[in-house]
């Protein structure tokens, strides 16, 4: 009885403490982040509730405050409303208080009333979960000492800083401060690992940041979202439901013309559109460039591919002065980043008519062809090609 009601070797509880800590990266992930903050899908009403359960077990955490300061990074994001970003606190200040900053932010009942609505109101919300997440989490202590006696609080411990450390800290800290960008996403969101294993998926943040009522965080053939297998293994067993995974571009090769569908399609896909400008006009265009180039231009134009990929969100003062050292030094990267530009400006005028849109698109083709930079004239061509997904019968 000394150990416990379960006496386990060394590894035994080391296992026991992983798969304690990855439910309730699980519960973060699907029924925190995906389901109750953004809508991406339907839980069953077993599945919810004992991810509410445990939650309150393990982190104490309260549904409709989580809901409301994570909607309202968004909406904020990279601001100084930002209820986190390391952008404007400091990475230091995220990773080592990044749960503090959401207590703080769960006090303020205007955020709560503006971001927190449709999350549970039931009995068990009111009069168990709410206001007493003290005693869920002195629950599990009790929990852990009776199941694995003394070693059960070094359990307790790690779950209890699992969260704050690499949700709170290392998701909101490092997710937009340091990795690879798929997505031209409007902050400084990263991925800060293609495999998302350890915190559920949410290493996949620029994924996430660039479709956030997207289901699924992966987005390349080689990545990984254990949380999406989580969803899709639930769905199976009639648990869980879909409602939205981010778009997937549809280019048709035998059309040649852009038309309404064609604006249509690009303005759906405009993240993914950048990303393949990035790919299929920049990088070439530079490493042309590159190749030409003294060593000094070399070097300049090697620091300017960074910002020229990652995308203007993440563009300081410096990055800013070495991108324009940079043009001014090549015609060809010039022209393809100010044709970059105006590609933009295409959603950013998405409030005006339609055939204003189509007009613009028509120009920028014509005109892109017209540049003799080969990667551009093929990029411009293939931009024709954009269709929107067929709809289900």
């Amino acid at each position: 009885m000394l150990n416990g009601l379960l006496d386990l070797s060394w590894w035994g509880y080391v296992l026991v403490a992983l798969g304690l800590t990855h439910v309730t990266i699980a519960a973060v992930t699907i029924y925190l982040h995906r389901h109750q903050a953004h809508r991406a899908l339907e839980l069953h009403p077993v599945v919810s509730h004992f991810f509410r359960f445990w939650l309150w077990l393990t982190t104490g955490m309260v549904t409709k405050e989580w809901t409301a300061v994570h909607r309202k990074h968004h909406a904020r994001c990279e601001t100084e409303e930002d209820p986190h970003s390391p952008q404007i606190r400091g990475l230091r200040k995220v990773l080592l208080e990044g749960a503090e900053l959401y207590r703080i932010e769960s006090r303020n009942a205007e955020t709560l009333e503006k971001y927190g609505r449709g999350t549970p109101d039931d009995w068990l919300e009111r009069q168990v979960y709410t206001g007493r997440s003290k005693m869920g989490i002195v629950t599990m202590f009790i929990l852990n000492v009776l199941l694995f006696g003394p070693i059960g609080i070094t359990i307790w411990a790690v779950q209890m800083l699992w969260i704050p450390i690499f949700a709170a800290g290392i998701v909101n800290g490092v997710g937009h401060f340091w990795g690879y960008r798929n997505y031209e996403s409007p902050d400084a969101a990263t991925n800060i690992s293609p495999w998302g294993i350890i915190i559920g998926g949410e290493e996949l943040h620029n994924n996430h940041h660039a479709f956030p009522s997207s289901a699924k965080l992966s987005s390349k053939p080689w990545e990984f979202d254990i949380g999406w297998f989580y969803i899709r293994s639930f769905e199976i067993l009639g648990l869980a439901r879909v409602k939205k995974v981010a778009p997937e571009p549809v280019i048709n090769p035998g059309k040649h013309a852009a038309d309404m569908e064609t604006v249509k399609a690009i303005l759906v896909n405009r993240l993914h559109v950048l990303s393949h400008y990035a790919k299929d006009v920049v990088v070439p265009v530079l490493r042309e460039e590159a190749h030409k180039a003294d060593t000094g231009c070399r070097s300049l134009l090697k620091r300017a591919k960074t910002t020229l990929v990652r995308g203007d969100a993440v563009m300081d003062e410096d990055d800013k002065v070495h991108l324009q050292a940079a043009l001014s030094r090549s015609q060809a990267l010039s022209t393809v980043y100010e044709y970059k530009t105006r590609l933009q400006d295409l959603w950013q005028r998405s409030h005006t008519s339609q055939d204003s849109l189509l007009t613009h698109l028509q120009e920028w083709c014509k005109q892109a062809e017209e540049t003799g930079i080969k990667g551009l004239q093929d990029f411009a061509r293939s931009l024709k090609g954009y269709t929107l997904q067929p709809t289900a019968a």
